[in-house]
């Protein structure tokens, strides 16, 4: 080879590099450049931009007259045309606005400084209280724990409810539905089990409620003893769906960062009805085809997919154990979303109107409520007698109008005699005031007791 062609092939060898240096430096930029696009048009609650590639949950900034920008998630797309649904009010778009992707995951900060503290969907403190103080870290989309991994439920849990620790006994790790309509006492069942439930750490997720129900929750049914341990999630029901959906993925990754590092947790959702909801509104808003009463399919494919993520940890950590309320609109158990929810819980205790204008609180009706686990976690004897008192329950329910109007005869029927006879007992038994706390091992005394 020449001295002249070994010149040109190393010229030319530079100039392809040099080439293929601008190419790569082209195909980064164009890959830098292209989540970046415009907004197209709003539709309903949704906002309909080109241009920005970015997967399904990715964050972004649309820019607002004002500079300030509006944050927004991907929650779908179509073609070209990538769906955004806002997180606060969309005052301020403008035609065309640039979209900014925003880096970082969908994460929040966790940890033993979040005790005692309020925040809201993002994880961010709204009480008040300064920065928070916790070095750990949470994912919002943490996948659930492998079913054969996880540690059985063989242990009760003292969660303060006579009428629950003796006749509807909670495993630690189980997940139970507070099936309610409104005004019969629900919120003030989950502040006495936030107060007096045995659990090292208490994580309430309120979704969907009344601005004015967040602070009597935490004023009058929490109290300054129940904030000592618990970290309440709070998104009023004037928040965009997408923050009352994040609410309730806030609240389980901060309960699954505690049981990871071996607390049992106590799991307050309030409510599993109201992230439905907001599923939907979502759903719709994409173009989701309404089935069940309006419920596009993704809601009920998102119930068990939260739901899921509590329970008891691998063998050697900690535990969740959840109660979602359920509203029962028109006290109607056969609403879509209680339906689903009873068969993707381990049980269901259920709130009765006509008990609670009776002045029976907590007003559980046990004749239809169940847990699915108590028979693996109480012995042989509380399982007959809490079978026992059912019986006398539901004996007297059943002739309570004719026991009212003084047509019943003694005689007639052994079980509603026995009913009759015990029912004062039974309920001074089934009543409990909002600051009594009634332990495991005296609920279960109590029971023997009216039964002996």
């Amino acid at each position: 080879m020449s001295a002249a062609s070994g010149e040109w092939r190393r010229a030319a060898a530079q100039r392809l590099g040099a080439g293929l240096l601008r190419q790569r430096s082209a195909v980064a930029d164009l890959a830098t450049l292209r989540p970046e696009g415009r907004l197209q048009r709003v539709v309903g609650l949704t906002l309909e931009a080109v241009g920005c590639r970015l997967p399904i949950g990715a964050r972004v900034r649309v820019d607002t007259a004002d500079g300030h920008g509006l944050e927004a998630e991907v929650v779908g797309f179509a073609g070209e045309r990538t769906f955004l649904m806002p997180t606060a009010d969309m005052r301020g778009l403008t035609p065309q606005a640039r979209v900014h992707p925003l880096s970082g995951g969908a994460g929040i900060v966790a940890g033993d400084g979040l005790l005692g503290r309020v925040l809201d969907a993002e994880g961010a403190p709204i009480d008040g209280g300064g920065r928070l103080q916790a070095d750990g870290h949470a994912r919002l989309d943490a996948p659930s724990i492998n079913p054969l991994a996880r540690a059985p439920v063989t242990a009760p849990l003292d969660v303060g409810v006579r009428a629950i620790n003796a006749l509807l006994t909670v495993g630690r790790g189980q997940r139970l539905g507070l099936f309610a309509g409104t005004g019969v006492g629900k919120s003030t069942l989950l502040g006495m089990m936030t107060r007096f439930t045995r659990a090292d750490v208490v994580v309430v997720g309120l979704i969907g409620e009344r601005g004015r129900e967040v602070r009597e929750f935490l004023d009058k049914s929490l109290g300054a003893e129940g904030r000592r341990r618990a970290v309440v999630v709070a998104t009023p029901a004037d928040r965009s769906p997408l923050l009352r959906l994040r609410a309730a993925y806030t609240a389980t990754a901060i309960a699954e960062h505690f049981r990871d590092r071996g607390r049992h947790v106590l799991l307050l959702m309030d409510s599993l009805t109201r992230f439905a909801q907001a599923a939907r509104e979502i759903g719709l808003a994409v173009g989701e085809p309404p089935t069940t009463r309006g419920y596009p399919p993704s809601v009920f494919a998102r119930l068990p997919a939260l739901v899921e993520r509590a329970g008891n940890g691998r063998e050697g950590q900690g535990s969740i154990t959840a109660f979602y309320t359920v509203l029962t609109e028109g006290d109607d158990l056969q609403d879509p979303i209680a339906d689903a929810a009873r068969g993707i819980l381990d049980g269901h205790i259920v709130l009765s109107r006509a008990i609670a204008d009776a002045g029976l609180y907590p007003a559980i009706d046990i004749e239809a409520s169940i847990s699915r686990v108590m028979h693996d976690v109480v012995g042989d004897a509380q399982m007959q007698k809490a079978r026992a008192l059912r019986t006398l329950f539901s004996a007297y329910q059943r002739n309570r109008d004719l026991i009212n109007i003084g047509a019943y005869q003694r005689g007639a029927d052994p079980k509603v005699d026995a009913a009759l006879e015990r029912w004062p007992r039974i309920e001074d038994f089934l009543k409990q005031s909002v600051h009594e706390a009634a332990s495991f091992d005296d609920s279960r005394r109590r029971l023997e007791e009216l039964l002996a």
